[in-house]
């Protein structure tokens, strides 16, 4: 088992999840059960996935739950442009967090390659 916590993109992923849900606090209460509960889980599952997959057994597992948790930073990236297009966020918080989505998705990629490296050798 690996500890989930050492990773940067963990605690990158962690971070993010606080930013969505003071964001999402402010959105109109008609959202609560639209983008506002899709966005809060989107952001969760990344951190999530990456902590469920570094209690799996095998290298290629932890991939596994890598590539889950790179798919739900991409859906909460479109979450986030429909929220700035709605102007339920302003362009300021979208560009910082849009940002901080795509280096976690970078990030992601690079921890990808490095483990597929290991698993395939």
């Amino acid at each position: 088992m690996i500890d989930y916590k050492k990773y940067n993109v963990w605690q990158k992923s962690h971070n993010l999840v606080l930013e969505i849900y003071k964001v999402t606090a402010t959105f109109p209460k008609s959202e609560l059960f639209n983008l506002v509960s899709q966005m809060n889980r989107a952001s969760v599952s990344i951190p999530t996935n990456i902590a469920e997959g570094c209690g799996r057994e095998t290298q290629k597992e932890l991939m596994r739950y890598l590539y889950i948790s790179s798919g739900s930073a991409h859906e909460l990236e479109y979450l986030l442009l429909v929220s700035k297009d709605l102007k339920f966020i302003n362009e300021n918080s979208y560009i910082k967090l849009y940002a901080e989505i795509n280096e976690i998705k970078m990030m992601l990629a690079a921890l990808i390659r490095k483990i597929a490296q290991t698993v395939n050798h």
